[in-house]
Parts: structure tokens; sequence; C-alpha cells
């Protein structure tokens, strides 16, 4: 083996000294230019990665035998080297490394957005030549379509299965072909002109063979739309044409018997003039289905029997134009594929079709596609293809057969990793070596950005944070209005209506039993209508609902039960903690404290939606089964049962009752302070005492009420389920679907509504005020500010006001991070400062009114958000709709408070919808809520065989048990909350509780590393962490084995020349002041020679 094998940088590939077949207009000394450019570029210095790239693969330095220099690049490629001691007699040597792969020069061709023309989407077409006519058999715009020649049909879209043959037909077509890049004509005549021209330059053909081929590439194309009548008129038009010529076109084999005729004559009666096109005939309703500013690749495969070899062409036009009827819908051209030779045996595997199939398969290939709009030379568009070799999937022709179509996706993986070149993982001296493949990624900082994108960064100003809110929200508040004109919104507007009114009903009750009427049903109307209506017009983030949650209703009992005890009066010591809860929430407005909102992470707010989806499901359960008490389907007595039971009671004493009216229930509202299911009543005793009580449940005895009840209550749940996903379903066209999906919560309630009426069973209704007054006759809708009250209670109304607003403020922000994460590609961006001011006035309004506060309640919000959700109006035929993100609009939340307020109005009509009609309603909330909650889905792992596990991207970087671990961590804290809030004792600390899960979540990073972290508790989207690990795996896989990551700050600057070994592999130095690593093979012989990279 000789010392040393010379090397040479920046050499330019030729083809034999000469110039590649396909390249015109090169000259021999362009070589010599390059090699000097190549030798100053500082791309091809050595650097870090190479290097020990070649210590992995040269084991043993062998002779490097020069490859062929046509598998070269000819625009200046990199080669590697390295300098290493030989270790038995001390002498050095150098080794040059093979040239770039194909995928690393596309890669580097891809992320130069000056070269070639700006990709666009691509609808590619195949046509065949069949008899005189260019015949459609192929489609793609994402996945193949073929013509079913039986059934006169398109198939159904499927993964096109190609042969590995026909690829590397297609590869040589290209690679010996003619190509031209940079096309400008305006017709398919002139196209083909010049084409035919530069291949009889080029003696790939005859002259006399010009007009044959330029009769049948200008030959009628008949699209598979148009059907049996383009047949019939085109047969009619043959009749006529074949008196004019004289001849009469039965095959194409035929056209070796033919005459010539001259181009002119048949140009004009074979092709329709691009002045012409507002008289072809396109598929117009095909063309809703391709997205907007799309370009078309018409694709012409055929035999003929007057060539002796195929000719293949491949065009990029400079523009794209439309090319009459070339396309079967009226999109412009950009590619043009021409592939015509002698007759095929029809089995043959590398038929013309199969080709065409190729071609077409590849446009429709993300990477591909792009490197057709970009690429410079021919080469570029092998490589590319040589590319797309790389990363197909073969399968064995014993299990698997080729005809059987392959469904598509649910979702298509990111070709991301595709695109990403190993250039990348240099800088620009050729040895920096970065953490990521596609850019240096610093997470931190991208998640600082983030949180200050959102408002959650202090701005260290008076205000600083709100004015940035304002500045935010003030660009978008005229399109907060427009974005609303959407029949979608109207679905959601009735939907959400029924959604917030049954539970404001329902807690306005439970507060007229606690509060003695002070405030009911009604007031919670009332105060629907102020505080969603001003909120929805002012708020940051206007598609958070406000409702009564259950924490405000412990709260609101508490200061009652304490004025009760202390005579006070209820509502004037309310509205005085009413004004500090609005100062305290304006206080840490103007400080920028919702900057602390960043702490709450996913950890903690799906331990709050999962508490809140899993209440509404066990009420709604819960609701359903006392119905068989109120309306039970079992014979009873029914008398009236006395509050206290005087001594000997008999059931008998009470079967002679009075039932209470309005008057008098006002009247006994001190002795009714309890709950009870049945109605209110009194019975007079022997000694004319009169007792007050309740009615026995067999006085509502209703034999059927409660089976009627379920079906009503499990079939609005399981027709909105199914309605809601009846956008993905195959029957009606897309627009119908997506109306009914949108429609599905209204159409389920009307349906059920109509099964109740239908058979006319005594169900539970809702019960809605009928009229607009307050409940309590003591009262007014404007309070006193103290009343019977001393002058110091304003003062001591600070205390309870300071629980009240960390209350308030847990809930509305939580809520807010909810609504406001990165998976529902909000694009206003929220308010967290604005959000809390504006509802800071509406409790001060609220408090002067004497009507309940109304806070974010989250699962009305998260319902809201998932009804607005927005896909793509287009999508290729197989191809799933794409979600683009949530429908941000003020209107739909303004006009739902104001049907509340004006439920009052409505009694007749809302009067006939069933209360099980609503817990269904309340069922399907809460269930579609615990969707896409990752917490939700951790713990279905944990009853799951590993083997039937789905793929989340947790699963393929964090063992599973380090996964169970922390999922039971989040369990244990939702337990705690879950208890919290059942015991009404210590359910007014549901707000402190969430502050130590907020600390219970900061002490994780002391049992999980900053990476499991990353990974479970992350704020990127799911899709996007994803992204990032198939970028990382593939950074990772461009590593050699034996090579440690040294990442810049890893090291102390203090080290300066001191040796770290790395896996006992390479001994390195550090020159901090560089960032330099270096190393040599053999350190304990004592060299000062060293090779050295690049600290990332």
């Amino acid at each position: 083996m000789p010392d040393k094998v010379q090397f040479q940088l920046g050499a330019k590939a030729s083809d034999d000294g000469g110039l590649d077949s396909g390249e015109e207009g090169e000259e021999g000394e362009e070589g010599e230019e390059g090699e000097k450019e190549g030798r100053s570029d500082p791309a091809c210095k050595v650097n870090f990665l190479q290097i020990l790239d070649i210590e992995r693969r040269y084991q043993n330095v062998r002779q490097y035998k020069r490859r062929n220099s046509r598998d070269l690049m000819k625009d200046g490629d990199k080669v590697r080297k390295r300098k290493g001691k030989k270790r038995n007699n001390g002498k050095y040597i150098t080794i040059q490394e093979e040239a770039k792969k194909s995928g690393d020069i596309v890669r580097e061709l891809l992320g130069d957005t000056l070269s070639g023309h700006e990709p666009h989407q691509l609808f590619s077409e195949l046509v065949e030549l069949q008899l005189d006519e260019w015949k459609e058999t192929a489609r793609w715009v994402r996945f193949e379509e073929d013509v079913e020649e039986g059934a006169n049909r398109w198939s159904k879209p499927h993964v096109s299965s190609l042969s590995l043959h026909s690829l590397m037909e297609l590869r040589n077509y290209l690679k010996t072909g003619s190509t031209f890049l940079e096309l400008d004509a305006e017709n398919l005549e002139d196209i083909v002109d010049f084409v035919l021209e530069n291949l009889i330059s080029n003696n790939k053909v005859t002259y006399d063979l010009r007009d044959k081929l330029k009769m049948i590439i200008l030959q009628k194309h008949r699209h598979q739309f148009e059907g049996m009548k383009k047949i019939r008129s085109d047969a009619n038009m043959k009749k006529s044409s074949s008196f004019e010529t004289g001849f009469i076109l039965n095959a194409v084999k035929s056209f070796s018997d033919m005459s010539k005729v001259h181009s002119a004559e048949l140009g004009l009666s074979m092709n329709k003039s691009a002045d012409n096109l507002e008289e072809d005939a396109t598929n117009s309703h095909f063309l809703k289905k391709i997205p907007k500013g799309a370009e078309a690749a018409n694709i012409m495969v055929g035999e003929v029997d007057f060539l002796t070899s195929p000719i293949s062409v491949f065009i990029r036009l400079g523009k794209a134009v439309r090319l009459g009827d070339l396309t079967e819908v009226a999109l412009p051209t950009r590619f043009i594929f021409i592939l015509l030779g002698p007759p095929m045996e029809a089995s043959s595997l590398d038929s013309y079709k199969e080709v065409g199939r190729s071609i077409g398969t590849s446009f429709s290939d993300e990477v591909f596609h792009e490197v057709a709009y970009r690429a410079r030379t021919k080469e570029h568009l092998v490589m590319g293809l040589d590319e797309f070799l790389d990363s197909v999937t073969v399968l064995p022709p014993g299990e698997w057969d080729r005809n059987t179509r392959i469904e598509p996706p649910t979702s298509v993986p990111s070709q991301h990793a595709r695109k990403v070149s190993r250039a990348q993982l240099t800088d620009s001296n050729g040895g920096a070596l970065i953490k990521n493949v596609e850019e240096v990624v610093d997470e931190e900082e991208e998640k600082y950005l983030l949180r200050k994108e959102a408002g959650l960064v202090a701005s260290g100003k008076f205000c600083g944070g709100l004015l940035n809110d304002i500045k935010r929200k003030a660009n978008w508040y005229i399109s907060d209005f427009k974005d609303a004109l959407s029949p979608q919104s109207v679905a959601v507007v009735f939907f959400l209506y029924f959604a917030t009114l049954a539970p404001t009903i329902a807690f306005g009750g439970i507060l007229g039993q606690n509060t003695k009427n002070r405030m009911a049903s009604i007031e919670s109307l009332v105060s629907g209508l102020t505080a969603g209506v001003i909120y929805a017009m002012f708020a940051g983030q206007p598609l958070t609902i406000l409702g009564l949650t259950g924490p405000d209703l412990v709260f609101e009992t508490l200061v009652f039960d304490f004025c009760e005890g202390h005579e006070w009066d209820y509502l004037s010591f309310r509205l005085w903690i009413g004004v500090w809860i609005a100062i305290i929430l304006v206080t840490l407005v103007v400080t920028d404290a919702s900057s602390f909102v960043c702490y709450i992470t996913r950890f903690t707010e799906e331990c709050f939606a999962c508490l809140i989806a899993v209440i509404f499901i066990k009420k709604s359960l819960e609701n359903v089964a006392n119905i068989a008490s109120t309306h039970p389907y079992t014979v009873s007595p029914c008398y009236c049962k006395p509050l206290d039971l005087p001594v000997n009671w008999e059931i008998s004493f009470g079967e002679i009752f009075h039932m209470l009216n309005e008057t008098e229930i006002e009247e006994t509202l001190s002795i009714y302070n309890v709950t009870s299911r049945g109605r209110k009543c009194w019975i007079d005793m022997a000694d004319n005492d009169i007792s007050f009580g309740f009615t026995s449940p067999g006085c509502n005895y209703a034999p059927n009420a409660f089976f009627l009840s379920v079906i009503l209550f499990f079939g609005t749940y399981i027709i909105a389920t199914f309605l809601k996903d009846f956008k993905d379903l195959n029957f009606f066209p897309a627009v119908v679907r997506s109306y009914i999906s949108d429609f599905a919560v209204i159409t389920a309630i009307l349906l059920m509504v109509l099964v109740d009426v239908g058979f006319g069973i005594d169900t539970p209704k809702l019960n809605v005020p009928s009229t607009f007054n307050p409940t309590w006759s003591g009262r007014s809708w404007l309070i006193s500010p103290f009343g019977r009250n001393p002058w110091w209670s304003a003062l001591a109304a600070a205390i309870p006001a300071l629980l009240g607003s960390i209350l308030i403020f847990m809930d509305q922000q939580i809520t807010a991070v909810i609504v406001n994460r990165k998976e529902n590609k909000m694009v206003k961006g929220g308010g967290y400062h604005l959000d809390l001011l504006v509802l800071a006035c509406t409790i001060v309004i609220n408090s002067v009114l004497g009507i309940p506060w109304y806070v974010a309640s989250t699962i009305l919000s998260i319902t809201h958000v998932k009804s607005l959700q927005r896909e793509s109006e287009t999508s290729a035929p197989g191809e799933k709709r794409i979600f683009l993100g949530i429908r941000e609009q003020r209107v739909t939340a303004i006009f739902v408070f104001i049907l509340v307020g004006c439920s009052a109005f409505m009694t007749p009509i809302l009067g006939y919808i069933p209360m099980p009609v609503l817990y269904g309603v309340f069922l399907y909330m809460g269930i579609n809520s615990l969707n896409g909650i990752q917490m939700f889905d951790r713990i279905l792992l944990m009853f799951m065989p590993k083997k039937y596990q789905p793929e989340y991207s947790f699963l393929k970087k964090i063992p599973l048990k380090r996964v169970n671990l922390f999922s039971f961590i989040q369990v244990l804290c939702f337990m705690v909350l879950w208890l919290i809030q059942e015991f009404k004792a210590v359910s007014i600390l549901f707000p402190i509780m969430l502050v130590i899960i907020i600390g219970i979540r900061k002490l994780l990073d002391y049992i999980f590393s900053q990476y499991e972290m990353k990974i479970l508790d992350d704020i990127l989207p799911q899709s996007k962490r994803k992204e990032r690990m198939e970028v990382e795996e593939r950074r990772m896989s461009l590593i050699p084995a034996d090579f440690k990551v040294i990442e810049k700050g890893e090291v102390d600057p203090m080290l300066n020349d001191h040796p770290l070994k790395i896996e006992n592999k390479l001994e390195k130095k550090i020159d901090p002041t560089a960032n330099n690593v270096c190393w040599d093979d053999s350190p304990s012989s004592g060299s000062e020679e060293h090779s050295c990279g690049i600290l990332a």
C-alpha cells in the first residue's frame, strides 16, 4: 500500500475531460476556474464532523480509487479529507473521500431560494396515445387516481404502487433524454416546434419524422369527465375532417404508411389555440379540489411504429401558460414530459405507461416536486430522482399484490427530514457542529419568545403588558366581526346558547336556595347579558366563555352565611367585596402579574381541564339518575312530608295537604333554606298548627318518564357525536357533510325534542323564569352601598375579597391558557392582562346590580374553541382536510349571551325542551373536551398491552415506566383536586390547591431530567415536537456511533489545554477563545500534531 495518496480540494467533475452530453454552452476552462474557486472556498475546509466520519468509515487506510467523474456534480463538489498519523512507521497519509451524495446536493438545492422557480402545488395528468387521440388515464393531486375502463369512471384515490424497474427506466430517460428547463412559449405548437428542431439538431430524430411527431403530439385530448358525449362529438368531427384531408387515422401504427402533410395544416385542426381558452371544456367541479395557485404537469406517453428507439423530453416552461385543452382543469402548465417509442409487449414491466405513472408519482412527492422547480441542470433532476429512490419502500412480490390499492393514510408524515442535508451540520467555516440539522434552535429562547408574544413576559413598565395587549388586539378588532360571517358561526351560536342556558339556570336555582332568593335564576340570566356581552366585546380573548362555577357558588354561600350570622345586608356587603376584588385585579393588571401565568404548564392545565370535564360527565349522569326519584316509575303514596317530623307521625297525616303559591313561598324563605326534590307544601295539624314540608316522590308518579329520559339522554349524545364526525364519512358532497357536522348538536336537540313531543310523556322540562323582575321582592336592580351595615364593613370586605381574587384569577387564567394553546393555531393572539381588566369591570357592574359574578368557564370555552375549528376548503382526492386554526371572532359569544339574557321572553318555546336532552349535551361536551388531552391519553396507556399502544412521540423517546410515573403523579394531583371540590367544607381552598400543584410541577424537575420534562410537559404542540424529534433523529444518524457531541457551554473556559477523553477513542484539547477542539489518534506518542474542529 502506498504511503501517500494525493488529493485535491474543490475539483470539478467532468465527463472524461469534456462536457456532459446533456449540457450546452459550457467551456472546458470553467473546470480550472471552478478548481481555483474550490481551493479558496471556506466551505471546502476540513470540518469536525467530516473528519470524524472518515475515522469511522476508514478504519484501515486503503488506496482511494477515484470514482468516474460522471457521477460527480459539476457545481463544485466538496471533497473531504483527514490528516492523521500512521501508527506503524510514523508516516502521514492523506485520504480523499468520495464526493457528496446526491441527497445532500438535492437538499442544498432546496435550501437555495434563488434557484429556479418558487414551487407551486402541482396537478399531474397522464394521457396515453390511443388511436388518433390522447386519452386521460391517470391523475395526481396528492394521491393517484386511475381510469377504470370497464366502469368508465375514476378509481378511489390511493397510494401509488410502482415497479422498481419502471423507476430505473425513468431515471435513464431523464439522464439520456432531452431536457429544457427555461423554455419560453405561449402555445403548444410553438413548444413542439422548438423541441423537434432541437431533437433534429442533436441527431435524436431524423428530419423526415418531424411532421409525423408533430401531428401525433398535437392530437386532440379526451378527458374522462367529458364522457360519451365527447366521444360522439369527436366521431362526427372525424367524419368531416376525413373528407377534407383525404385520410382517416385508424391506428397509430398506420403512420408509417402515411404521406407527409404540412405541419401548418395539421396544427390548426389538431390543437386548440391558447386564444380560445373560453371555449375549452374544463372540469370546474374537480378544480375546487385543487389548491389555489396550482400549476399543471402534463405527461404524454405512447407507442408509434416509425420510431426505432424511445425519445423522451422533459420541459419546464419559464412561465406557466394555459395550453388549450391539454389539461382537464383550467390550470396553467409548467411541466411537460413526453415519452414516445416503438411498440412494446403488453406484459412488459417497463411499459411507457408505467414510466409515466412513475414520473406522475414523483411529481406528487414533496421533495422531487420542489427539485423540479429548483433544478438548474439535468443532473439536478436525476439527483432528485435518486433521492426519491433512496426514500422509497420496496414490498416483496410474494407478499404483496402490486395491483392492490393502498388506502391513503389518515395523516401524511412530514418530509422535513429529507430536506435537511449533512452540510447543514456545519457552519460556513466547515467545522461548526450544530445541535439541529435545520437550524440552531435554542428552545429556552423559543419558549421565551412564545411567552413574550402571548404577553406573559413582564414589561417592567407601568401598564406595559396591558398596553401591549391593546396594541395587539386593536389591529384585529374589525376583523373580529368580519371573520364571523360563516354558517358555522350560526350553528355555534345556537349550540352554545343551549349549552350555556341550562347550567346558568341550574346554578341560579342552587344559588337562590343558598341565598334565600337574593340571587337566583333570573339574576343569573341578567348577569350573562351584562358580563357576557361586555367581555365578548372588549376582552383580549373573546373565545373564552364566561359562566358560573362551583367554587364561585361556594364563595357566595360562605359570604351569605356570614352576613346572616351578623345580621348584615348580604347584597350591600357583597357590593364592597366586588369593588375590592376589582381593585385587586386592576393592581395585578398594571403590575403585569399575569406574567406568572407562564408557570401554569401543561401539567397543571391538564389536571384542571380533566377535572372539569369529569365533573360535567359525572353531573350529567347523576341528573339523569335522579329522574328516577323525581319521576318514579313505581307506585308509592303521595303525601306532604313536614320538615320537622312530629312525634307519632304517620303517612296518613299528610295525605291531605296544600301547595304553596308564589307569595307563600316568598314568606317562608327562612324555612325552606334546604334542598329537596319535592314541591313545597303545608298541612294543617290536629291542633291547628301549620307544618311546612315537601311532597313525596309518589306525587310525581310517571311510569315511563325515566325510561324515556334515558333514551333522550343517550340519544342526544350519540346523534351529536355521529353527526359531528359525519364530515369524515363518504356520503354526500363535502359541502353537505360540512354543514351536517357544524349543526350536529342543534340537530340532535331538535330530533330529541320531537321524540319527546311525539310520545307525550311528562319528562322534566327546562324551567326558565317568565318575568324580568328580581326574584326577591325586598330588593331592586340597584344595590344600596351600606343598607343596615356599618360603615367599616366596606373596609372589612377586603378580607374575603382577597380570597375571591385568588379564586377568580386562577379560574380565569388557567382557562385562558387552555384556550390559547399552540395546538389551536391562534393567529390573533390572546390578551391575559386585558381579559383581567375587562373582568374587573364586569364584577363592579354586577356587584352594583346585585347579580352573580361571571368568570371563565373551562368546558364551555373549550367547546366554543373546538366548535369553531377551520379546515382547508379544498382537499385533494384521498387527502384528509387540514386543520387551519380557529375562527377567531367576537360575534358568537355576543349573540349567545344576548339570547341568554332574553330567555325570559322565550319561556313558551324553551318549555318544550326536556332536561335529559340538555344533560346529553353536557355529556357530549365533557367527553369531547377530553379529546386531545395528553394526560387522558397517557392514563389509557396504563391499560394497554405494549403491542397495541399508539405511536405517541413521547413513547419513542422515554421509557414507558417513566411515562407511567409522570402520569401517576398527575393522577394523584387530579384526585386531590377532586376531593377538595367534592367536600363543601374545604372546597373554598380549591384555588389554593391549584397554586400548590404549580409548585409540585416545579419539584418534578428534580425527579425527571430536563429532556424528559421537555417531552412530557412541553409548551409546543405534539405535532411540532414530533417534527423536532424527527430532525433530531436524522442529526444523530449522521454522527458516527463512536462520537459524542460536545456542546458549547459544557466545557469550562479555565480548562485551556486540558485533555478530555471521550469514550477512550480520541483525546481532545479545548481552546476556549476560538471554541476549537483538537485531537490526536495517539496522544501517548508525544506528537504536537493535532486535527481541529470547532465547538458547537
